[in-house]
């Protein structure tokens, strides 16, 4: 789950020159993504992206857009939630999309979801045309998230929904273990099982230097959306952050 391959997210990857957060970085450890979120949040996960989905509240038959969409697993969760629903997934990296496309037909959706390669922060979709957005674990890839959060405001239907998942950083007792699986033990065993240890490390400190989720909220409502909704999820490892377009103001009338 990434932003636009061109954009100079994080710091370089010295043995691959490879942008942290880049589409060619995703593209580096593609095949074994899907395993490696599994395993490093013991499958919980795919619960806060149903929570994710449902925080839209949609009716059958809406158009979806999610983007950072990866692998898929997110426009799947919605394809399977929302009856009739249609989907179209967005993310630059190809390897991550080829992985998602095969998962998309094996389950029988391909009618339904269409994944894409794009730059969140220029959508090439025509204002207004979706019914809800959703993104998970991608916005913190984003390198300009102030552009995207409007272009997510642009292309909504008025009263529409986005849903943002995405970590943070834990608080209270709970949340001194959750800071240690994310700081040391996502790093270390995304490294060993997947061979791409740097990769690894960028994921935790793209976590670490993500802003809290009320600054985050600032940066919201900042771009063209209002906060509806925060949910917190294991003591503030992940948030979900509900939002909707603000109302556009009409030009007036020529005398």
């Amino acid at each position: 789950m990434s932003n636009s391959p061109s954009s100079p997210v994080g710091q370089p990857l010295a043995a691959t020159g490879v942008a942290g957060g880049s589409g060619a970085m995703f593209d580096g450890i593609a095949a074994r993504y899907d395993l490696m979120n599994r395993v490093m949040t013991f499958g919980i996960d795919q619960r806060w992206r149903r929570q994710t989905v449902d925080a839209l509240q949609v009716v059958a038959g809406s158009r979806i857009l999610d983007l950072a969409t990866g692998t898929g697993d997110m426009a799947i969760m919605v394809a399977e939630r929302i009856p009739n629903c249609t989907v179209v997934g967005l993310d630059p990296s190809a390897g991550m999309l080829a992985v998602g496309r095969d998962k998309v037909a094996a389950r029988g959706l391909g009618a339904r979801i269409e994944l894409v390669q794009g730059d969140a922060c220029q959508l090439p979709f025509p204002d207004q045309s979706f019914d809800g957005i959703t993104m998970g674990y991608g916005i913190r890839n984003v390198f300009d998230r102030p552009k995207a959060l409007a272009e997510m405001a642009r292309v909504l239907k008025p009263g529409a929904r986005v849903a943002i998942l995405e970590t943070s950083e834990p608080k209270g007792l709970l949340g001194l273990g959750a800071k240690l699986h994310m700081r040391v033990l996502v790093p270390l065993l995304g490294g060993l099982l997947s061979g791409a240890p740097r990769e690894y490390r960028y994921l935790q400190q793209s976590t670490t230097a993500f802003p809290n989720p009320e600054d985050f909220a600032k940066i919201i409502e900042s771009s063209g959306l209002k906060m509806q909704q925060l949910i917190t999820l294991l003591a503030g490892a992940s948030c979900i952050h509900v939002a909707s377009p603000m109302p556009r103001l009409e030009s007036a009338s020529a005398l």
